[in-house]
């Protein structure tokens, strides 16, 4: 099992480039099913989620590979299957992604219950009950069987925002016969990163960025070229790092709308960041201290569905509060196990309450020490290697197949800035 070696205590400083989105790149490389024509997509993170769903593809009969370093080329034309690979499946949940296309495309899905990250539990009725409103039955044994004579509109209300639930509704109505409102849709800058993909293909999507969805039914969608957008979480996690580290880091390639949420909630910690028109800053030597609420009470970090603060950064924002002076509540809403990880946290000095599965009180700044750690999933993994950059010693965290599963070669992007991080073997 490969781990990083990381020795603490120097800033991480220069200029990095944010890489695609991997939660983009997944749903829009299952929508290359609907395109009748070749597909190419650029700015691909090449992270092993990412191939996996590439892997998926090519078992079903379409010819998908890389064409270069961040680059890969889709032809589904030659599709013969609807049954997915189980031992792939295991390996992400966003195999899941797969099933409204081929619905939409075939009329029939075979999906075995995916895999992914155990941070809580991670329902599947939202698609199930989105499928069950465009006309599918299921049937279930040993995997999810999907069945449809044909997908027909329909005004429908998701019973939770789910971003995965919602990008397959899309995927399904946009060659449905007749009109599909999708309300209480997810509308994260990666959802609509999948509808103006789908839109280049010729699907008419109206309402992107808002929580209700008009999609017009089309025959068939064409071909064309796409490149994904910026990875956000990414970005603010760079950002942290560099903040806790007091680096001077310049970060290329942002879409500042999609930091929206993310500069109010940093700036509670004391983080202040320079957003330009593709770049954000983090200035050097910053002195973070948590902004108190009026009458100098305690504040509040809490994840939600967008705009709200992304739950996948509230394991980064964590760490963060540990090198912040004064006392932060931490919620998270979305995920009953996201904060399990704080035990680890609290091994190398932080000072850290965790209240419920759903609420941590984080007191800084916490003089952190190097431990021997575990990475239970991507952002928690990601949340540690920055404590361990910011700690006294030397570090050693086990399980990195589920950081490189969210980050592209980050032990060498992170040396590049000055970080102290090495692959080695446990």
């Amino acid at each position: 099992m490969q781990s990083f070696v990381i020795q603490g205590g120097r800033p991480v400083s220069g200029r990095i480039r944010a890489s695609g989105n991997k939660n983009g790149a997944l749903p829009i490389l299952a929508a290359t099913v609907l395109a009748s024509g070749e597909v190419t997509l650029s700015n691909l993170p090449r992270i092993r989620d990412v191939e996996v769903m590439v892997e998926l593809l090519a078992d079903i009969g379409a010819d998908a590979a890389w064409v270069g370093p961040n680059e890969v080329r889709v032809d589904s034309s030659g599709i013969t299957k609807t049954e997915l690979n189980p031992e792939l499946c295991r390996e992400i949940r966003a195999s899941f992604l797969l099933a409204g296309p081929l619905l939409a495309r075939f009329g029939r899905a075979v999906v075995p219950p995916p895999g992914g990250d155990v941070i809580g539990r991670r329902r599947l009725d939202t698609h199930i009950h989105a499928f069950a409103e465009l006309g599918v039955t299921m049937e279930v044994n040993g995997a999810y069987d999907l069945r449809t004579d044909g997908l027909v509109g329909k005004r429908m209300y998701l019973d939770e925002a789910s971003v995965m639930g919602t990008e397959n509704a899309i995927m399904a109505a946009v060659l449905a016969d007749g009109e599909t409102v999708v309300g209480h849709a997810a509308c994260e800058p990666h959802i609509q990163d999948l509808c103006r993909f789908l839109v280049t293909l010729g699907a008419r999507i109206e309402g992107i960025g808002s929580n209700v969805l008009h999609i017009q039914g089309v025959d068939r969608l064409g071909g064309g070229s796409f490149r994904v957008g910026p990875e956000h979480i990414e970005v603010a996690s760079f950002a942290a790092l560099a903040a806790v580290t007091g680096g001077d880091l310049t970060i290329d390639d942002v879409e500042p709308d999609d930091l929206f949420s993310i500069v109010p909630a940093f700036r509670k910690l004391g983080i202040e960041l320079e957003v330009g028109e593709s770049t954000v800053r983090v200035p050097p030597g910053q002195r973070l201290e948590v902004v108190d609420d009026l009458g100098g009470q305690i504040p509040k970090i809490e994840s939600g569905i967008w705009p709200a603060f992304p739950a996948d950064l509230t394991s980064i924002a964590v760490v963060a509060a540990t090198q912040a002076t004064g006392t932060v509540l931490v919620f998270e809403k979305m995920f009953e196990s996201r904060l399990f990880f704080v035990d680890k946290l609290v091994s190398m000095g932080a000072r850290i309450i965790l209240c419920d599965p759903h609420r941590a009180v984080v007191t800084g700044p916490a003089r952190l020490v190097a431990q021997r750690l575990e990475s239970p999933d991507i952002r928690a993994g990601m949340a540690m290697v920055i404590a361990a950059l910011c700690a006294d010693g030397r570090s050693t965290i086990g399980n990195i197949r589920q950081i490189d599963r969210g980050y592209e070669r980050i032990d060498e992007r992170l040396r590049a800035l000055g970080a102290d991080i090495e692959r080695g073997e446990l």
